[in-house]
Order: C-alpha cells, then structure tokens, then sequence
C-alpha cells in the first residue's frame, strides 16, 4: 500500500490570525501523526500575506517538539537564497534534538516574487548552476565527508552526531529530477502544481538514479498533491472552493490575503474566464468521497510510479480539515497510535 503523508502551507484563513494558522498546523500535526501519516513537511514561501510563516526550520523545531514520532521535515529549503553550511547547522541541530526525525528538502525556486527574492539575496552573487554543489556539500556536511582538496574539507558542522537527516530534492520539472538522479538523493515532485510532464520527470528519475554511498542505494521518489475528503462528494466540492478561490488569484495575479472561507469562494464574482481557470485547476485536485480520493491517489501513485504521496489540504474550517485527513487515513486502512 501506498505511504501517505501530509504537506502544510500554513495558511492564514478569513477571519483568523497568523498565530491561530500556526496553532492550527501544530494541532494538525498531532493529529495526522496519531493517524499514522508518515511525514509532515512545510514549506518555504516569502512575502505572501496568505502564509502564516517564512522560515521552515524554525517551524520544524516547534512542530517536531510538539509531536513524538512522525517525520518533520521542508517542502522545502529554497537553498540559492543561503550557504549550504548553514543549512547543514541548522538541519544537524534539529536532527540531534528530534534523532530519526528530519527530513531536508531542498529546491532551486526562488519562493516568491523578485523583490523577495533581492532582499534574501542582498550584497550577495548568487549562481544557480553550483545548486547541485550546494547539495553534495550539505551532504558532505551531514556525513563528515567533504571531498579531499575541498575549500572547507576540515571544517564541522556542528554538532557533530552520529545520525543525518534524509535529504529529498523537489521540483516541478525535469530538471530537478534529472540533478537528483545524478546526485543520488530522494526526489519529491510538486504535483500539486499542476505542471504537465511529472510522470516523465519520476521516471527518468527512476530508471538514471546513480547510488550516493552516503545517501540512497536505489531510487526513492513521492509526489504532493492536492487532496480534499468528505463523506459526500457534495460536501467535498463544497469545501474546496476555497482552494478554488485561493489558486485562481495566484493563477490570475490577484493574490488572495488569506484562505477565503466557502462563503466567500461562493459569493465572488466569477467570470467566464475565472471559471474556465477553475476548471483547469481542478483537473490537478483530489477532490471527493473517502473511496473515490483513494482510487485517484492509487491511481496517481501507479502513474508517477512513485510509492509515496504528501497530501496537501487547503480547507477553511481547520476541524473540516483534520476530518479530511481522517477519512483517508480509514479508506487506506491506516494504523496510528
């Protein structure tokens, strides 16, 4: 069967505070692990009134010290923006509180929009290309094995511990699964996105994956995607219009403050060209009753042949949410505490 786990944006919803999003996502994380969901991974946005946060390490601490044992992890580190050996520091700490706990996923994009981008980029050069050299670094880092004749080869990322966490490259693209391939890491697609050629981008992943002896012996690859459960499917669509509403304004340039509530979604005033947007979007959502949402996600996994999927769940009502996860969780049969 098919591991699930669970991929959270924090976001601030319509009538709530940054502060209730972030309790909300750590009542999330309790919950989902008691359900047996296997990972919990946040994101890395900048400059968005929607999210509820910016810095995903400082997250994961929090979330990884209110739960016991489900992976905590990043969805990802946008890794340009900063020095691979802070990263490795700040990775190798939480690794060292949380043993066997931490995930690092890391990825090219910016996580916002260019002036964002400028102000993390400040006074400093910034070359994509070494992105793959960033990524064995941090390795090195992880595993005390910089290369000999490397600039920091006698350099400690403290502290210094005997376990690492597991390091997974996202994208929405060939590219990303064509460097993490070649490097021998994990690899998480976006499909949530919704951008075509993730079923290529997996299997050439799959089938071109060189062994890193400090990291993986074969390929391991999963997806995110979109996920919305109800006991009908009435309720289901009902529940993501809000997602609706929210992915239409990232789409279209009008970018929405917050996660809109279902009365808002309901109430917009949508034209022609919105609702064929919302039409397109949809293609790429989960979107239904418990045995109709296992059937996509199986589906999905055979497709991407992947054997691993991160649920995303963009729902106003936080309690709505939880039960989303719940349901799925019993159509798949899953075991928690």
């Amino acid at each position: 069967m098919i591991k699930l786990g669970v991929l959270d944006q924090v976001y601030v919803s319509e009538g709530r505070t940054a502060t209730d999003g972030l309790y909300e996502a750590t009542k999330l994380a309790q919950e989902t692990e008691k359900l047996g969901y296997a990972r919990f991974w946040v994101s890395e946005h900048h400059s968005m009134r929607a999210l509820a946060f910016s810095s995903p390490e400082v997250l994961i601490a929090h979330l990884a010290a209110a739960t016991s044992s489900i992976r905590v992890g990043s969805g990802g580190i946008m890794l340009p923006h900063y020095s691979a050996y802070k990263v490795a520091e700040n990775f190798r700490l939480l690794e060292a509180l949380h043993p066997g706990r931490i995930d690092l996923g890391l990825g090219r994009a910016p996580g916002g929009m260019p002036l964002a981008t400028r102000a993390l980029q400040q006074d400093k050069y910034v070359d994509i290309n070494k992105y793959p050299q960033q990524v064995l670094d941090i390795v090195g880092y992880f595993h005390d094995k910089l290369p000999a004749g490397h600039p920091f080869e006698k350099l400690i990322a403290s502290p210094v511990i005997p376990t690492a966490p597991e390091v997974w490259l996202l994208g929405s693209s060939g590219e990303s699964a064509r460097i993490a391939a070649m490097l021998g890491t994990s690899y998480a697609f976006a499909e949530f996105f919704g951008t075509p050629g993730g079923e290529e981008a997996t299997h050439y992943y799959n089938t071109h994956f060189e062994p890193n002896e400090a990291l993986e012996d074969k390929p391991r690859s999963m997806i995110a995607t979109l996920a919305i459960c109800a006991e009908t499917e009435e309720e289901a669509d009902r529940l993501a219009r809000s997602a609706d509403l929210l992915f239409l304004g990232i789409r279209t340039g009008l970018e929405m403050p917050y996660l809109p509530s279902v009365q808002t979604a309901t109430d917009y005033p949508y034209t022609e060209m919105d609702r064929l947007h919302i039409q397109q979007i949809r293609q790429r959502r989960v979107i239904g009753t418990p045995a109709q949402v296992k059937e996509q996600l199986l589906r999905m996994g055979e497709s991407y042949n992947v054997s691993e999927i991160l649920i995303n769940t963009p729902i106003h009502d936080p309690e709505a949410r939880i039960r989303s996860y719940e349901l799925i969780a019993k159509e798949f049969g899953m075991t928690g505490k």
